[in-house]
């Protein structure tokens, strides 16, 4: 299959630019980018695209098997970076995709110059002294409740997520991408998610990394981020003053200011 139609690519900027990809998180797609993606065009090639089960992606191309860990996305990238022939690219990646592009580097590394990683968290389970934040019996009552009523959880979930309650609208619209995603590929895509533990390969991370940490976020706390930075070698963390788990809509210029300030 037709990895630019599987994968609803879709390139802008300069055509001979450093390319620069960038990577929606769970639950959303590419579409989530288009308040910062735009301000990169100028000076990269930019590249967005949609994971497979995702926005536009081709749906006949999923594979529970194959996305039954975070190994299927991160082969979603790379599936990418070979099709377009990408190298010396700068990866930015949202939530659970910073996670997927840490992991895209570490296997093809010489594809890779540059990270940002954007409210990236390694295990969102606590463990012993690690801080994830939360208990295992929170993502158990998380997946009781994806399970039993999918679209109810989003709507209640969003705006927590969102974190910015005097804003409702940024609420309203990652609740309506939740509600757009297949539910039966959200729960599984959740699972893995939230499941997952990528600590072990933090310290394997070969390029310089930008880590982006909001304030008040829920998904993933201030701990997670220093936490990522410690693990990784050659790593940047910027406090933003933005608040909640999505800079790119609730913040995209103090986003895009950092990531400019890091290139």
């Amino acid at each position: 299959m037709d990895i630019v139609i599987r994968n609803n690519v879709r390139i802008s900027g300069r055509p001979e630019g450093k390319p620069m990809v960038f990577a929606h998180g769970f639950g959303c797609d590419q579409n989530m980018w288009r308040l910062v993606a735009p301000a990169f065009e100028d000076e990269y090639k930019i590249v967005l695209f949609d994971y497979v089960g995702a926005g536009k992606s081709e749906m006949a191309a999923y594979s529970a098997e194959r996305y039954a860990s975070l190994d299927g996305y991160v082969q979603d990238v790379l599936d990418i970076c070979r099709e377009l022939d990408l190298t010396d690219l700068v990866f930015v990646g949202h939530s659970v995709s910073a996670m997927v592009g840490a992991l895209a580097a570490i296997r093809e590394p010489d594809r890779f110059d540059k990270l940002v990683l954007v409210g990236p968290s390694p295990r969102y389970i606590d463990d012993g002294d690690y801080v994830g934040g939360f208990a295992a019996a929170d993502i158990e009552e998380l997946m009781d409740s994806l399970d039993s009523n999918y679209l109810g959880w989003s709507s209640a979930m969003a705006p927590v997520i969102m974190g910015n309650p005097d804003r409702p609208e940024l609420g309203n619209e990652l609740a309506n991408s939740f509600c757009r995603t297949d539910p039966e590929i959200a729960r599984r895509f959740a699972r893995v998610t939230f499941l997952s533990d990528s600590r072990a390969d933090l310290p394997k991370v070969p390029v310089r990394s930008l880590i982006l940490q909001c304030a008040n976020d829920v998904i993933a706390p201030v701990a997670v981020g220093e936490y990522v930075h410690r693990a990784i070698p050659d790593s940047e963390l910027v406090l933003l003053r933005a608040t909640g788990h999505c800079p790119n809509l609730s913040a995209p210029e103090e986003t895009i200011t950092a990531i400019k300030a890091f290139l």
